[in-house]
């Protein structure tokens, strides 16, 4: 047995007048097409089958498996952008139509080839790059369609066509990849923009809400303030004959004079300066002192 051609075994050892019996195999998923004097005869199947030799011979195999041919082709879009297609034709010889497929077709892949270069270079020019990435299927259900209608009536199904790789030139891809990084960092940037903004509006919003408030608590302590005198005044008035609301007020915007001399002596680091309203020489001697002594406090301080 041998596979390809075949082996071909003797019988017996005895001749016909007709000539010897001969044994062919022809394997799984192929059938043999035996041919007599150079004429089509008949289809072997699967298994062992008998030759008269050398009358008959096995003229060759047909397989029926289902067979892939990729098939690359270039050509441009109608941007003028130069493409690389992979189409993949998956086929198989029609079990019904073996005779046609043995012997109207010398290469059959050759004929794919043709048809697929045909319908791609006649339909991917119509279309931008953009577009012929979005239709790849129409294209594969092009090339299907046109090489189902003429491959059939030389026996060969074709079941399925695949646009495996489309690819424009490397210089395109990265121009491509830039114009979308550009984009997508001015999305970034617009986005961020927003929200700064949100960020401002918010604390623009929120120091108002703030200012108001405290606008409002400012409001509300002075009346509390007002309230109270009023009822000093009015106590002091009603305890203190020969009185006047004026005396009250005084008296009182004196006592928070000395409260508030008070509070800014004890903060820390305040300085007191004392200005006399006229030159003596007391004046002088005591001015003297006070330097001194805030003199002495820098030094123990450094």
């Amino acid at each position: 047995r041998r596979r390809g051609g075949g082996v071909r075994r003797m019988c017996g050892n005895e001749c016909c007048r007709q000539g010897c019996c001969c044994f062919e195999c022809v394997e799984t998923s192929e059938v043999g097409v035996v041919e007599r004097c150079g004429k089509y005869d008949r289809l072997a199947s699967a298994g062992l089958s008998c030759l008269l030799y050398p009358f008959e011979a096995m003229a060759g195999r047909v397989s029926l498996r289902v067979q892939q041919l990729d098939v690359g082709c270039e050509t441009k879009s109608s941007d003028n952008v130069f493409v690389s297609v992979t189409i993949s034709v998956q086929y198989s010889v029609a079990q019904e139509s073996i005779y046609e497929a043995f012997y109207r077709l010398t290469d059959p892949e050759s004929q794919i080839r043709s048809y697929v270069y045909d319908v791609v270079r006649s339909t991917l020019p119509l279309m931008t790059l953009d577009a012929a990435f979005e239709a790849k299927e129409e294209v594969a259900n092009s090339v299907r369609k046109s090489l189902t209608d003429v491959m059939s009536s030389y026996g060969y199904h074709i079941h399925q066509a695949l646009v495996t790789d489309l690819s424009p030139d490397l210089k395109v891809k990265t121009a491509m990849n830039e114009i979308n990084a550009s984009k997508r960092l001015k999305e970034a940037a617009y986005e961020k923009a927003e929200g700064e903004k949100i960020l401002l509006v918010k604390s623009a919003e929120a120091e108002a809400e703030s200012k108001y408030l405290s606008g409002v608590g400012v409001a509300r302590q002075r009346k509390a303030i007002v309230d109270g005198l009023r009822d000093s005044i009015s106590h002091f008035s009603e305890q203190v004959h020969g009185s006047t609301a004026k005396d009250v007020i005084d008296l009182l915007l004196l006592t928070q004079y000395f409260d508030m001399l008070k509070d800014v002596g004890n903060q820390p680091g305040t300085s007191t300066f004392f200005l006399p309203n006229k030159k003596t020489p007391a004046s002088a001697v005591r001015d003297g002192l006070l330097q001194a002594s805030a003199g002495t406090k820098y030094v123990n301080i450094k």
